[in-house]
């Protein structure tokens, strides 16, 4: 052990400068505290509002998918529920329309109906599930467009066409918001 009292006294102004320099580099290297903290605050403030953004584009996206889809009807051979793969195209625009009206609602209305970590899980989960579903509907149903407009391009697959571009656009939108709930999730303390 040293004895403190046969140290070298330190100068003050050694101090004060040590500190100074100290500073100068934390400032100019922008690491200092306050602008991290600030930063990290940006950064959860743009999350917050993000995520509730894309869910809202994601149910436009549907809706529309949804509604040009039970719109294409032209005739004997040109109607949407005459195929199988259109059919699941809507059944999983429905499905998204729903799922992203229920979760632009708890926003909006600022309700929990579960508590918190259950709600995030959910989030989370369902947006993988959702966004999984409109891809698959969209991979689905593109062969048959394709092949119908090497044929004839008509009113009836432009329709189709803009339907399944609307589920990407969907997709995409979701996915995004799955992003943003997983580093919610993530960021997360559960104790």
């Amino acid at each position: 052990m040293t004895n403190p009292d046969k140290q070298n006294p330190v100068e003050a102004s050694d101090v004060e400068a040590a500190a100074a320099a100290k500073t100068e580099t934390m400032q100019g290297s922008g690491t200092s505290s306050f602008s991290a903290i600030t930063q990290r605050w940006k950064r959860e403030d743009l999350v917050k509002k993000a995520s509730p953004i894309t869910r809202g584009l994601c149910l436009l996206f549907s809706l529309l998918a949804f509604i040009i889809m039970v719109s294409n009807k032209h005739g004997y051979g040109r109607n949407f529920d005459d195929y199988e793969e259109y059919k699941y195209v809507l059944a999983i625009a429905i499905i998204s329309t729903v799922y992203t009206a229920w979760q632009t609602f708890v926003y909006l209305s600022k309700r929990e109906f579960f508590d918190r970590r259950t709600s995030m899980m959910v989030d989370f989960s369902g947006d993988q599930i959702v966004a999984y579903l409109l891809i698959s509907a969209a991979s689905s149903a593109i062969p048959l467009t394709n092949r119908f407009r090497e044929s004839q391009d008509n009113i009836f697959t432009d329709s189709a066409a803009s339907a399944i571009s609307m589920t990407v656009f969907a997709f995409f939108s979701l996915a995004l918001s799955a992003l943003f709930t997983g580093y919610k999730l993530s960021t997360h303390s559960f104790i």
